[in-house]
């Protein structure tokens, strides 16, 4: 995933370089948009684009530090456990977007957005929210504990 928004975060895929198949794709789909439309969608889309994939991203590390220190805390209550994770999770996709802004903030034709990052960030802890909370209802539901 880090080496996606790498790649994502280059010329290739700025948003002059993504309009043109991004909206031959969008109009196979829902039709033709006059360029003023295009431009709200195309905006949509990018968004979008930014608060799933972060959201993702951060889900792979909230996973990921879960799994980490499932043995050295074991010790722990797992609520204890779920709670560091996600605070190192939500981190690590800050510090990620961070960095994605910065490197898009030298290059000509990108722009890094603080509200980039509060996009990310934003995504990752909605997501995150979200797989915690199924796990946990999972987990009532067969009568396990969490």
């Amino acid at each position: 995933m880090l080496i996606a928004i790498a790649i994502e975060s280059t010329h290739m895929f700025s948003s002059d370089n993504t309009s043109g198949w991004l909206r031959a794709l969008y109009q196979s789909i829902a039709g033709a948009v006059t360029d003023t439309q295009w431009r709200h969608v195309h905006h949509i889309i990018r968004k979008t684009g930014h608060f799933t994939g972060y959201g993702l991203l951060g889900v792979v590390w909230l996973r990921s530090w879960l799994l980490f220190w499932r043995t050295p805390m074991r010790h722990r209550t797992a609520s204890v456990l779920c709670r560091y994770a996600f605070a190192l999770a939500l981190s690590c996709t800050m510090l990620v977007a961070t960095f994605d802004e910065l490197h898009q903030s030298f290059m000509a034709d990108r722009t890094g957005l603080v509200s980039d990052v509060l996009l990310d960030t934003s995504g990752a802890f909605a997501l995150m929210a979200l797989a915690v909370l199924l796990y946990v209802l999972r987990h009532k539901q067969y009568g396990q504990p969490f």
